[in-house]
């Protein structure tokens, strides 16, 4: 385990995906890897509990989800290049930016026209 809980979490997601797994535990978290399954929860990927300190995490849709590193930080126009380098079609897939408003999605950032760093993404 490394120090980065948000890469540690999807890489945990990604390794139950290729099990053939539905559901894992996940017991290191943060906030922000909470905020992450949340906006993967809102866009149907997963479902998600709390319970006694741990997530436990149903498998829906999701292909692949990666934690960005280093996380690059762009402007309101870099946006798109990074989105057809991680994602693998123009409408499939989020890429999650954190901006000086909280984290978003790249279709938000780009609709309120602000930049911020490149967190993780998941199709």
């Amino acid at each position: 385990m490394s120090q980065d809980n948000v890469s540690d979490g999807l890489n945990q997601i990604m390794n139950a995906k290729r099990a053939k797994k539905t559901s894992l535990v996940l017991t290191r978290f943060s906030r922000l890897l909470i905020r992450i399954i949340d906006m993967m929860k809102e866009k149907e990927y997963l479902d998600y509990e709390i319970n006694d300190g741990k997530i436990k995490i149903t498998l829906k849709e999701v292909t692949e989800c990666k934690a960005i590193k280093p996380r690059y930080t762009i402007d309101k126009n870099g946006i798109e290049k990074y989105a057809r380098r991680f994602l693998p079609a123009r409408n499939l897939g989020v890429i999650i930016v954190s901006t000086s408003r909280g984290l978003m999605t790249h279709q938000e950032a780009m609709e309120n026209k602000i930049g911020g760093s490149l967190i993780a993404y998941f199709y």
